[in-house]
């Protein structure tokens, strides 16, 4: 199937062009006619799957149809996240499937000063990116109202309340317009997810995509074998060797990633640190120039990553091996998403070996070694002791 086939108007066609999109994918496929005829949405779907663009698409259509009639402090669809870097990622796939439209776009979210967020409301938006903490803040000091809201969106609905927003939530549901179009998307499907799901949803259509493999087929793996004190020189050697255009590099400590951002400087490689310790506007800064593509390595720590989503990340590459084969799989989910090809590569030192021996068990594989490089000094017959 096409995206001409969803029934999508020019300047979206031309946007999902833009970003090489040619195939939509099954969320994107089964959610966008359902949205764009105006129904309520159950949408079942992991990260990774497409899932900003199954509703960003539709809504931004579905506004250009209206009349704008913009007003301070006051919007007509609002997305709301679990975190400022989700929110962040939403912001940006709008305002990138929206460039052809005369549509504004902004998004609040704590942990920085409300000033500049408070200006671009004042201007008038059309959509709003919002997480929870904030968006009620700004409701409360009187400087945003929710009573022209005409599409609601709900993402990551079980992040939602595990972090514990629910009561935020229904804040938020209960000052929204009842006569509205709401879409509901969550990873699983449990008992207090469709209790939620029922108390803000009127005859929803139910769409499930079956989750990802745990590692897709789309991602190129190999492991490299070498001692801990050349890591640094591996890692400037795959950078130059390799043609990568940038490449997402996981330590396992915030001092680790410091280290390897300096060191990666230092040889003539852009590259920022990303982890808990960075101010959050320094923390959006490195990810807006990895974006942009003037930081070609982004260096980051298992916590910062959860929040992390790049489209077109050509490389994963662990620095250091994680300890637990979930951190692995989720680390390499960053590359090989939407239908794009990906590589993960690893550094394994002798005291990660039982590390690795646990990601062969969980994947029900052995990744394969890269044996000839110049930092190769661990003998064949010892790789797997």
């Amino acid at each position: 199937m096409s995206f001409e086939r969803l029934n999508l108007v020019k300047p979206l066609l031309d946007a999902v062009a833009r970003e090489g999109y040619t195939t939509p994918t099954a969320i994107q496929q089964r959610s966008i006619p359902h949205i764009l005829a105006g129904k309520d949405l159950f949408g079942c779907a992991q990260t990774g799957t497409g899932k900003t663009a199954a509703f960003a698409l539709p809504l931004l259509q579905r506004l250009m149809m209206e009349p704008a009639g913009r007003q301070p402090g006051r919007m007509r669809a609002l997305v709301l996240a679990p975190t400022r870097e989700l929110a962040i990622q939403i912001d940006q796939s709008f305002r990138t499937y929206g460039a052809g439209t005369t549509l504004k776009t902004t998004c609040v979210y704590g942990g920085v000063s409300q000033v500049n967020q408070v200006n671009r409301l004042r201007q008038g938006v059309d959509i709003l990116i919002a997480t929870p903490g904030r968006l009620l803040d700004l409701i409360h000091q009187g400087l945003v109202r929710l009573d022209t809201i005409r599409y609601f969106v709900l993402d990551e609905a079980d992040r939602m309340l595990d972090m514990g927003f629910i009561h935020d939530i229904r804040k938020v549901v209960a000052l929204l317009p009842a006569n509205r179009q709401t879409l509901f998307f969550s990873a699983t499907v449990a008992p207090e997810i469709r209790k939620l799901a029922g108390t803000i949803l009127s005859s929803p259509v139910m769409v499930s995509v079956d989750p990802e493999p745990e590692v897709s087929r789309l991602i190129e793996q190999s492991v490299y074998y070498v001692r801990k004190e050349d890591k640094k020189l591996l890692l400037n050697h795959v950078i130059h060797n390799h043609a990568i255009g940038n490449a997402l590099v996981f330590t396992r400590t915030k001092h680790g990633a410091d280290k390897v951002a300096k060191e990666l400087n230092r040889n003539g490689i852009s590259a920022e640190a990303i982890h808990g310790n960075k101010a959050q506007n320094r923390r959006e800064k490195s990810l807006q120039g990895f974006r942009s593509g003037t930081i070609r390595v982004l260096v980051a720590t298992d916590i910062v990553s959860r929040g992390i989503d790049i489209d077109h990340l050509s490389h994963v590459i662990n620095y250091e091996i994680p300890e637990t084969p979930e951190a692995y799989v989720h680390r390499i989910g960053r590359t090989g998403r939407a239908g794009i090809a990906g590589k993960a590569i690893s550094f394994c030192s002798p005291d990660e070996r039982k590390y690795l021996k646990d990601i062969h068990k969980e994947i029900r594989n052995e990744i394969p070694v890269i044996g000839q490089h110049p930092f190769n000094g661990i003998p064949e017959h010892q790789h797997f002791n």
